[in-house]
Parts: structure tokens; sequence; C-alpha cells
């Protein structure tokens, strides 16, 4: 899922050794960012990262149509349109969720940037926002930007409150109606619906997928990482899991980090994706730890990688027999 924050190219890179197949999505950019701001800061990618989707935060119709043309332009696979993010700066911005409460300028947004390229232009939504939150309500919105031309919606399955809720308590507050996901795909069977919002396993993603066309996740596999390692057999039907373990990941990654650090990042960008590698493993705390301590300082290089690794690679019977 696109996360603020947190799904930045970097992180694309690194899910993408433990999954060949998820569609990954960036952090939400702004349309003025890009047709204002350093271009190559918010849109350069590593061609690695395919299949690799744009999110977009905006509304006027011509600024999303040019957005989309960047999009293409960059190589992007998909564009998706941010239609669920409740934070006050972007309801000052006038988009997000507060879009909901105009569909017909989604829609308009839609068909813009279809009008302009030929990817795939997508709406990640919630089901309702303020006091628009009945099912009709939904249902209209979902009919009116459809109109525009989008036929895939992927719907985080909480309302959102504009005012009053921070974005954290937006998405744990407003109570879960995966139900309404459910109905909306037996309304419109010829759209491609997505579930989000709370699925933090894989047995509940073959749950959901017996009733929509697609699940995204977005906390949990960023706390667990690891968690994607089985969804190209269980979920794509790969006729193998990922073939690399936990200390094969992060061997990968070291000729990636080594290159950031000579264009001139710091360890600690790269690898605050990685922390929760060995969630739940035997060393995964002191793992973190040596990240976590060491990894900010600007001398810090991929060693502090190894000796993090080092912690947890050792199985447990193993450091048990060396006590």
């Amino acid at each position: 899922a696109p996360m603020m924050d947190r799904t930045d190219r970097h992180d694309r890179y690194f899910l993408r050794l433990i999954s060949p197949t998820v569609l990954l999505y960036t952090e939400m950019i702004t349309t003025g960012a890009i047709l204002h701001g350093d271009r190559d800061r918010f849109l350069k990618f590593n061609y690695p990262e395919h299949p690799v989707a744009l999110q977009l935060g905006g509304a006027e119709s011509d600024d999303l149509a040019r957005c989309a043309e960047i999009a293409a332009e960059y190589g992007y696979d998909e564009v998706n349109l941010n239609v669920g993010c409740p934070s006050d700066r972007v309801q000052n911005a006038r988009f997000g969720a507060c879009l909901m409460k105009e569909p017909e300028v989604v829609a308009a947004g839609v068909a813009a940037m279809r009008r302009a390229v030929d990817l795939p232009v997508t709406v990640k939504t919630r089901i309702g926002v303020d006091d628009r939150d009945s099912w009709d309500d939904f249902i209209a919105f979902v009919d009116t930007v459809a109109a525009g031309g989008c036929d895939t919606f992927i719907i985080h399955a909480r309302k959102a409150w504009l005012h009053g809720l921070s974005p954290k308590e937006n998405r744990e507050i407003p109570p879960l109606n995966y139900d309404w996901v459910y109905h909306l795909k037996r309304d419109f069977p010829e759209l491609t619906i997505v579930i989000n919002g709370g699925i933090e396993t894989l047995d509940a993603c073959e749950t959901h997928l017996e009733h929509v066309d697609g699940v995204m996740l977005g906390r949990a596999p960023y706390q667990n990482p690891w968690l994607l390692s089985e969804v190209d057999i269980r979920l794509f039907g790969a006729s193998n899991a990922v073939s690399m373990n936990r200390e094969a990941a992060i061997e990968a990654m070291l000729p990636y980090i080594e290159q950031q650090l000579a264009d001139g990042a710091r360890l600690h960008h790269v690898t605050r994706h990685m922390l929760g590698l060995y969630q739940g493993q035997y060393g995964g705390r002191q793992y973190r730890r040596h990240l976590s301590e060491h990894a900010h300082k600007a001398e810090s290089d991929v060693k502090i990688m190894l000796e993090a690794m080092a912690f947890a690679a050792i199985p447990p019977e193993r450091a048990a027999a060396a006590s």
C-alpha cells in the first residue's frame, strides 16, 4: 500500500527481493510536487521495482493528466489517485478523502488521466466520509467515478472522519466493514475491487479473495517484511516460494546499500525499512537494536548491517550449544 514516509524507493527495492510479483506503490506524491518540484527526487526509481504504481494526490484535471503523462515517461505501471487520506494538510489542498464529497471532480480527474495515457488509472478510497457514509452515498460515488473511466477501486473498508481524528486514529477507530466491499463487488461485477484495511495475514488474504479481486496490504508487511515471502506461491500460484532466506535477502541488498552510500545517503535511509525483517525471530530484538543505535551515524557502512544480521542469523539450538 502507499504509505507516507514508508514506501519510498529503498523500501520498494527491498520488498521486491522478497516477492517478485506483488504490485508496489509509491508514497502519495502531490501533483504540485511533481509539476513544480525536484521531479527526479519524487519519481525516480530502480528498474527492479517493477511492477510499481505511482499514487497521486490532487484534484485539478489538467494537473492530474500532466502528472500521468510524466508517470508514463518515467516508466510507472499504474497511476493511482488518492481519495482516502484524511489528514488536515491533504484536506487544505483539496485532495484525499475530502474528494469523496465531490465525486464529479474525481470522475473528471480520472477521465483526464485516461485520455492522457494508456496506463491503468485506479482510485484508492474509503467507504464513506463524515456524514456521507450511507450505502447509497458509497454506491453513488463509485457509480460516478466508474462513469469517468475508472474500472479498478481499492477500498479501505473504513469511513474517514475529516475532523476530530488524526490520520492514525482514522486507520483504527472507524470500524471495518468488509461486507460493504464484498457487496460492492457483487453489485459491480465488471469492476476490479481490491480490499484494504486491517489485513494482517495471508490466511486473511485468502478469505478476502473469495469475495473480491485483490487485497492491498500496508502496515503488516512493513512491520514484518518476510510476510511477503510466501505471497507468490500462496496467492499468485507460483510453483516455488522465494528461494532465499532472510540472510540472503540482506546480502542481496548490500550492493544496493553501497551504491546509495556512494551517492550520499546515510545507512539508516535504507535500513530503517529493514528493521522488521526478523520480526518474531530469534535475535530479532538485538538485530533491530544494533541498526537503531548505529545506522544513523555518518560513518556507518554495510559492516553495521552485517553485524546486525549476525545477531539473528544464529539458530537458537546453535546458540544454546555454544553457551
